[in-house]
């Protein structure tokens, strides 16, 4: 027993799996401000998505990744591809 959780705290050091709920609020309406964007979070079979889905929190939490999306037509495919990625779990 106390290797398990020896073994589990070793596992994780290193390892964020924080979310930073103002930051990736403070993202998602950097990018409510494209045409693009505002659809995709509108529309209902993704919305959830944006509040519960880690993987899509995770993306939107990267300021890197935020600034991509505003500015390269590839990331906001790619992240369309993540969230119908996420759609079908």
């Amino acid at each position: 027993m106390i290797f398990e959780i020896i073994a589990g705290l070793l596992g994780s050091i290193g390892q964020d799996t924080s979310l930073d709920t103002r930051k990736i609020d403070k993202h998602i309406e950097e990018l409510k401000k494209q045409k693009w964007f505002i659809e995709i979070y509108n529309d209902e079979k993704y919305h959830r998505l944006f509040l519960e889905n880690r993987r899509v929190r995770k993306f939107l939490q990267s300021r890197f990744l935020t600034k991509r999306m505003v500015n390269n037509p590839n990331a906001q495919k790619a992240f369309k591809l993540l969230l119908d990625k996420q759609l079908n779990k």
